[in-house]
């Protein structure tokens, strides 16, 4: 080996432990974002059809009669 390869070897075994460290965190920052992506998929998703559910019912049609109202707004407007 030559010595560049000695003192890299040694700066790497020195600071081993830190290095893990960081590979370690970096694993568990990956899993984690990877989680919170796949359940905001899976939550849209969701969402989005119960959304399409509820638009593709029928609406509900209420009909009333308007005529004594109608009856009462145009006295009132004879009256002035």
């Amino acid at each position: 080996m030559s010595q560049a390869k000695v003192d890299r070897y040694k700066e790497e075994k020195a600071n081993r432990k830190e290095i893990m460290k960081k590979e370690k965190r970096n694993r568990i920052i990956g899993k984690i974002c990877g989680w919170a992506i796949l359940v905001a998929l899976v939550g849209w998703a969701g969402v989005s059809a119960v959304n399409g559910y509820i638009n593709s019912r029928p609406i509900e049609t209420i009909y009333a009669n308007l005529d004594s109202l109608n009856d009462y707004m145009t006295s009132l407007s004879a009256e002035e």
